[in-house]
């Protein structure tokens, strides 16, 4: 077949892959040249390996850095170009598209409704607006009623294959060995280790095709978990999406969140407790603009700092999320709410005492300021982040991202860990009514 149409798509090792499981593998009218890769470190320079290609590309589908995007479009003559990742800004949608469209190439997006897989069982999805609106402990809140109902909930979670793809086909975490065995991440550990610890079986990988098969042998419900404000890989019963009232606007104006907040069947405002009546009241009138037939929920993400007595009067380093405070924008995290809540003397500035890696991490997100973001991609970043960590003249260490970073490195100080979780506040609409409305319609046996 000599007209076929040349590809390329621009990703971050997630979202390209499931669309081009989804559109493009072993459908010969399309060639894909290559992925492109972003947002993530040190994910360029793999191959995405035939077993998962398919037919068509026996020697697998090279993946390049984004900064070559305009160098592979003219040397390979591309046809068109498919942006396949989340968390942009309309803005930069738009940089990268007038990238592509004057370097010859045709700029498209994928509609949701192409690459939502059907499942067999029904189906929660909790998405959201941005990265760190708080889908995790949505998802968590979710799966416990489930629980309660007596079903068995099985969490499969959005993409982070930044290792062996042909080995992250399919990833099965039920106890917490499983997280050494698949040598994840500190970014994937975020996502797992608390599900685990409530009992929920976590999947993961690269072919959500073979996932779905997996989990729906051992799940009465599936709950999709999303990562960063991507769309849901499965066709939804019921569809959560949360919105954020600290980064009010940004649920117009970031792909693909804005499609989340339009496509939701109900909405939930976390972290109504931290933020102002102003901020609350716009949020509200944004989501109508746009999804005025939403449930719209208010909820508050409740804060507890364990071992306090390590906050309170102490000079204390601040450890957050690390991509909610990085490629998601935001200026604090739990760890800055739990030390004013407990009391903290002084918050001490990382910055001067950064290692290795951390310091380009500051370089390219110069919003960050004043707390240190748990970054983990590869084994040397984990012990530039302990030796960091180590060299702040600090009395203890406030943790806030939602994994026990001390099985991965050792910190010489006192810790105190936070832990968050979504709850309903008095005098609003709770989500439990619309779980247990999804139980009693897609559940009843």
């Amino acid at each position: 077949m000599t007209d076929r149409k040349k590809v390329l798509i621009i990703g971050a090792a997630g979202r390209d892959f499931h669309n081009f499981n989804c559109v493009f593998r072993d459908k010969e009218q399309y060639e894909v040249i290559c992925f492109t890769a972003q947002q993530i470190p040190k994910i360029e320079g793999r191959t995405y390996p035939p077993s998962l290609a398919g037919k068509l590309y026996p020697e697998g589908i090279p993946i390049y850095p984004e900064i070559k995007l305009e160098e592979l479009i003219k040397k390979h003559k591309i046809d068109t170009c498919y942006l396949s990742y989340s968390d942009l800004n309309h803005l930069d949608v738009m940089d990268l598209g007038s990238r592509v469209l004057s370097a010859g190439s045709n700029f498209e997006l994928i509609a949701p409704k192409d690459t939502m897989i059907k499942s067999k069982k029904p189906v929660v999805a909790v998405v959201a607006v941005r990265t760190g609106c708080g889908k995790s402990q949505t998802s968590r809140y979710v799966a416990k009623m489930l629980r309660e109902a007596g079903l068995t909930p099985v969490v499969i979670r959005h993409p982070m294959p930044y290792g062996d793809l042909e080995k992250q086909t399919w990833q099965r975490f039920g106890c917490y060995e499983d997280l050494e065995k698949h040598k994840v991440t500190i970014e994937e550990r975020e996502e797992y280790e608390m599900h685990i610890k409530f009992g929920t079986i976590v999947y993961a990988g690269v072919d959500y095709f073979q996932i779905l098969e997996q989990a729906e042998k051992e799940a009465d419900v599936i709950l999709w978990d999303g990562g960063n404000n991507d769309t849901p890989f499965y066709l939804p019963d019921l569809f959560i999406t949360i919105a954020d009232p600290l980064r009010v606007g940004h649920e117009l104006t970031y792909y693909p969140g804005a499609l989340n907040i339009r496509m939701a069947s109900v909405i939930v405002i976390n972290k109504a407790n931290t933020a102002t009546k102003e901020q609350l009241t716009q949020l509200k009138k944004n989501i109508a603009k746009v999804n005025p037939e939403a449930i719209v929920i208010v909820g508050a993400s409740k804060v507890v700092a364990k071992n306090p007595e390590n906050i309170k009067g102490k000079k204390v380093l601040l450890i957050e999320d690390g991509p909610t405070l990085t490629h998601g924008e935001m200026t604090f995290g739990a760890a800055k709410v739990a030390a004013d809540q407990e009391g903290a003397l002084e918050i001490i500035d990382p910055k001067p005492y950064l290692v290795g890696s951390l310091i380009d991490v500051f370089k390219k997100y110069s919003h960050v300021s004043g707390f240190l973001p748990a970054m983990g991609y590869w084994d040397e970043q984990i012990q530039d982040l302990e030796k960091t960590i180590n060299a702040v003249p600090c009395d203890s260490v406030v943790i806030g991202t939602p994994m026990d970073l001390t099985t991965l490195i050792n910190i010489e100080k006192p810790t105190s860990f936070v832990e968050y979780d979504l709850v309903d506040m008095d005098g609003e609409l709770s989500l439990s009514t619309y779980v247990t409305k999804f139980i009693n319609e897609f559940c009843k046996k």
